[in-house]
């Protein structure tokens, strides 16, 4: 079972990446960008039958720093 964990700051986090990427692409003159947010994509191979509650566990020890971190979960199940 794939799985994607997106790792986000949380709104009012500073993002000293993101303000890195959106001062870089300034200066490679693309203007139309108004802010950046970076974060972090976690893929998963789970085995099947791996619970949503196992993976919220993974990503609220381990995966995401709940504290000043969000994160979102997309499961494949084919």
């Amino acid at each position: 079972m794939k799985t994607r964990v997106f790792v986000t700051l949380k709104t009012g986090v500073l993002d000293p990446q993101g303000k890195a990427i959106h001062h870089a692409l300034e200066g490679l003159g693309f203007t139309g960008v108004n802010d950046v947010r970076q974060g972090k994509l976690i893929e998963l191979d789970l085995a099947d039958g791996t619970s949503n509650a196992e993976i919220q566990a993974m990503c609220s020890k381990l995966l995401a720093n709940t504290v000043i971190e969000n994160f979102r979960i997309e499961t494949d199940q084919a």
